[in-house]
Parts: structure tokens; C-alpha cells; sequence
């Protein structure tokens, strides 16, 4: 018998008769719905950080106790790893609203059921922090400058530094440390902030909102989720649904807390820029790094939200990156010919990527041949430089292997012009990317060039900049 039929034996009494599981969605917990013969069932959880566990199935006790709508842990393992929580269904918001996300208006029963789940958000925040002991939180007790810094530099170092937005760090830092202290200076000492509120994390029954995955929630300023929840990229909020649901935000606020609406908005737009930000981050680390079809296509809708927000003067330098990437793209020159790339790159860092996102292209391992960089004569030298040329040509090898190069290459290149594609890739990697790899780029850009003067050529170098 496993942990989880432990536990259910345990509470209810009565042998596991059904385990199914269900979808994890992007969590490392696993789910599954627990039934016996007869009775009601129940979800069984494995996670595999028990601090995380602990926050979870903590929070949810006082959060029931303060009559907010989660499902009840009933059981725990010794070693803090499994639990057995209450049974809330199968039906979540983000299900619910579909059809208005895909067609990006939403009808009067989806707008109420999103609505429904914004009207709770200020009990979650106020009454939920009361007594509540933030030590349990996880990863940690309270937002905070770290938060934020971690937050930046994952959309600069995973969206920025992928984009072709050549950009000065220093500047950007300088405008960042500004923003930091913008974003510390709007509050949080007595509120909790979801952190993930979102409407995947917003379960339905009978029609009505309960609350999962808050384990990461902490101490913090209230405009987080407002900003999570209206500014989702993936929602296609129209502006006067943001306004409407807004609206009830707002009016339900106001038991907790007297609102100044202008300082509320002024407030409110730092952390929409900053969670739009930081989604970009997520985006290109999960699209553009891992290649992730479904985030790079959620790119332009996220560069939307940011290009929706306006200006903001008083991060010049950051103001300057945000219109840069929001610039709608220009058409290339030639764009009904074919345009074929060519890029050398060095296996120990990495694939080259495909900018054109068709995902297609030729890589060549040019490390069977024979190679210059072990001969220390060479060691300053490139595939482009005579010396490597003769050594390469005089032995031999590299003509055989560029012989068969060119019969792929003229046969896939004939065939996209017929068809009238217009982007081809071809790469060629070795060691360190500055011999062998360097030479062949070169030349198929030659041949290609000569066979196909009607193609746009352009050849990258990926390790010699």
C-alpha cells in the first residue's frame, strides 16, 4: 500500500477502490482523485519539497478558518511529501472562459464568472493575512528587493538578450534600481499577495470560485495580482472588460481599505509593467531557450499589453528597450525571394537558433574532419584566414564531406524557390566554431551565391564576434 492509500485508508476508513490521476499542469506535484466503493472522493498529492507542502497545507488551514473558499487538507504524511485535500472537481475558470479568450470577447456569463472570482481577491488579501503567520510562506515571508531583481533580470537575460535589441546594460540597471524602489514604495507590510492569481488557479462548483496553488504567496503589495489577473497576456481582455472587472475590484476593496482611485491606478500601472515584464522573461526562457512552440506564440500578445501601457519618463533608458521591442517589424528587403542563412557556431555553446521561427534548416557536424585547431600554428587563425584554407583543402577531407553539403543544399534550395518559400537555414558547428565550421559557412555561401544569384545570402559567425 502507498502513501496516498495510507492516507485514505487512514481518514475515511475505507480501502482505495479508484486512483486516477489528473493533470499537473506546469507543477512537479502529482494528482490524484481518490475513491472507494461508495462515498465521496478525494485529491491525493505527491509533492517533492515538503516545505512547499507545509506552506500549502498551512495557509489552507488558516484560510479556511478565516471562511475563504479552498479546499480542506485532511491528512499529511510523516515525511511532509503527500496530503489528502478535498475534492473541488474538475472545472476551472480558464475552461470556463474559453470562448471568450479565443475570440477575445466575452460573453455576459463569462464576464460574471470572472468577475465572481475578482470580487474575492481583497477577502484573500486582507482577511487571509490576518493572523497569519507569514513564516510558513515559500520560498519566503514577504516580497521584497530580491523578488524584484530576480524578476528583472529573467526578462533581461531571457527575452532581452534574445531579442535584436542592442541595449546598454549599465543604463538599463541604472533604471531598473529606480523602478525597484518604485515598486518597494507601493506597500505589502499587512497584505498577502497570491502571486499566482491567475484563472488556471481559480477552480468552479456550482458556478462558484475556489482557490488552488497559493503556496507561493507572501507579504505583499495588492497591485501584484491585480496586475497578474487583468494583464494575462493569454486572456485578451478588451479594455472595458479590464475596466468592468476593475470596477469590482475596487468596490469590494473598499471594506477593507479607503481607496484614492488616481494613486491606486498610478500604482497599479508600475506593477502591470512589471508583471509584463517578467511574463516576457517566462516567455523567452520557455519559448525562445527551450523552444517551446506555445510560448513564442504567446510572445506578440504579451509585447501588446506592453506596448498598451504608454510611456514612462521617468525610466528613460527603460522606456527607450520597451519601444524598441514593441516597434512593429519591418519588412525585409526582397521578402518574396528566398532568404537563406548560414551560421557557424561552436557545439560546446549551444544550437544556433531559428529566427524565423518556421523551425526548419540543415546543422552539419563538421567534427569528423580533420582538424586545424589541434595544431598550435593555427591557434590564432580562422576558417576564413589562408593557412586553415590550405590545410583543410590540401588534406582533403572537408571537400568529401562539402561535396555532400552541396547536393542537400541545391537540392532543398531549388525546391523552396519552386514553392516560393522564403527562408532557409544551414549550420555548421564544430569544436570551437573558428576553423572547420567558419570554412564550410563560407563555402556554401560561395556556392549558393554562384548557383543561386536570385537567393538573399547572409552568413553569421557566431563564435567570432
Amino acid at each position: 500500500m502507498d502513501v496516498l492509500e495510507s492516507l485514505f485508508l487512514s481518514y475515511t476508513s475505507q480501502a482505495c477502490a479508484r486512483r486516477v490521476p489528473l493533470s499537473a499542469g506546469g507543477s512537479r506535484r502529482r494528482y490524484f482523485r481518490l475513491s472507494a466503493e461508495q462515498g465521496p472522493s478525494y485529491i491525493g498529492v505527491i509533492g517533492t519539497d515538503k516545505d512547499e507542502n507545509a506552506a500549502f497545507t498551512a495557509i489552507s488551514a488558516h484560510f479556511k478558518k478565516q471562511g475563504l473558499p479552498v479546499p480542506e487538507v485532511y491528512a499529511c504524511s510523516e515525511d511532509g511529501l503527500a496530503y489528502l485535500q478535498e475534492d473541488l472537481g474538475d472545472d476551472i475558470l480558464y475552461n470556463a472562459v474559453a470562448e471568450g479568450r479565443r475570440k477575445g470577447e466575452y460573453s455576459p456569463e463569462e464576464r460574471r464568472l470572472l468577475a465572481s472570482a475578482v470580487a474575492l481577491l481583497p477577502d484573500i488579501q486582507f482577511r487571509g493575512a490576518q493572523a497569519l503567520d507569514f513564516g510558513v510562506c515559500y520560498p519566503q515571508s514577504q516580497f521584497d528587493g530580491r523578488n524584484i531583481d530576480f524578476d528583472l533580470n529573467y526578462f533581461k537575460y531571457c527575452f532581452l538578450k534574445e531579442s535584436s535589441v542592442e541595449f546598454n546594460e549599465i543604463r538599463l540597471q541604472d533604471d531598473f534600481d529606480r523602478f525597484k524602489a518604485d515598486l518597494l514604495a507601493c506597500g505589502g507590510a499587512g497584505t498577502f499577495m497570491f502571486r499566482d492569481f491567475q484563472a488556471r488557479n481559480v477552480m468552479l462548483r456550482d458556478g462558484k470560485p475556489y482557490f488552488i496553488d497559493f503556496q507561493g504567496g507572501r507579504k505583499g503589495p495588492i497591485y501584484y495580482d491585480v496586475a497578474s489577473f487583468l494583464w494575462q497576456a493569454s486572456s485578451r481582455f478588451s479594455q472595458s472588460v479590464r475596466e468592468e472587472l476593475l470596477g469590482v475590484y475596487l468596490q469590494n476593496l473598499s471594506r477593507y481599505a479607503s481607496v484614492d482611485e488616481e494613486d491606486f491606478r498610478s500604482k497599479l500601472r508600475l506593477f502591470v509593467l512589471f508583471r509584463c515584464l517578467q511574463v516576457l522573461g517566462a516567455y523567452g526562457f520557455r519559448g525562445l531557450i527551450e523552444r517551446k512552440e506555445y510560448f513564442v506564440q504567446s510572445i506578440p500578445a504579451a509585447l501588446d499589453n506592453l506596448r498598451g501601457l504608454g510611456d514612462f519618463p521617468q525610466y528613460p533608458y527603460l522606456d527607450w528597450v520597451i519601444k524598441e521591442l514593441c516597434k512593429p517589424q519591418e519588412k525585409p528587403l526582397h521578402d518574396d525571394l528566398l532568404h537563406i542563412d548560414i551560421i557557424s557556431f561552436s557545439y560546446k555553446k549551444g544550437l544556433p537558433q531559428d529566427k524565423s521561427g518556421n523551425g526548419g534548416g540543415y546543422i552539419f557536424d563538421c567534427r569528423a574532419v580533420h582538424n586545424p585547431g589541434k595544431y598550435a600554428r593555427f591557434a590564432h587563425s580562422t576558417g576564413k584566414d589562408a593557412d586553415v584554407i590550405e590545410f583543410l583543402e590540401q588534406d582533403g577531407e572537408v571537400l568529401v564531406f562539402l561535396d555532400s553539403v552541396y547536393k542537400l543544399a541545391d537540392a532543398h534550395v531549388q525546391r523552396f524557390l519552386e514553392r516560393g518559400f522564403t527562408h532557409l537555414q544551414f549550420c555548421f558547428g564544430c569544436t570551437g566554431g573558428q576553423h572547420r565550421s567558419v570554412y564550410c559557412a563560407c563555402a556554401l555561401e560561395k556556392h549558393l551565391k554562384e548557383k543561386f544569384p536570385q537567393t538573399v545570402v547572409h552568413t553569421v559567425h557566431r563564435e567570432m564576434r
